[in-house]
């Protein structure tokens, strides 16, 4: 197999996967089923990660209920477009990761303390 067949078959084997892992989520709410993994900074210290709430924001975009997914967790809007961007465009300028991390920093500390 040449690089280019086997580049292709790693990306349908990762198209399958995500295609499997939206229908179980499409199928199966995080509010009502245990078997999806609970966040361990929330279970040890009750503060919010940026992505809690992002199972549940996922199952209700996947159900078209938008408002409400944003309600849950506002960073899914804007994590999922800029993950598609880096899968697409892996190269990208020194600071960016910096900058992700900044913003990762300034989410979780709105979302933990200048709301409360």
């Amino acid at each position: 197999m040449n690089r280019s067949r086997s580049a292709l078959a790693a990306y349908a084997v990762l198209a399958a996967g995500l295609l499997g892992a939206a229908a179980v989520l499409f199928f199966f709410d995080p509010a009502a089923v245990r078997f999806y993994p609970r966040c361990p900074l929330h279970s040890l210290t009750g503060l919010d990660c940026p992505a809690c709430g992002g199972l549940r924001a996922a199952h209700l975009l996947l159900h078209g209920q938008v408002r409400a997914a944003f309600a849950l967790n506002p960073f899914l809007f804007f994590a999922l477009p800029a993950g598609v961007l880096v899968f697409l465009r892996p190269a990208h300028p020194r600071w960016a990761p910096w900058a992700a991390l900044a913003i990762l920093a300034a989410y979780f500390f709105w979302r933990n303390f200048a709301q409360k």
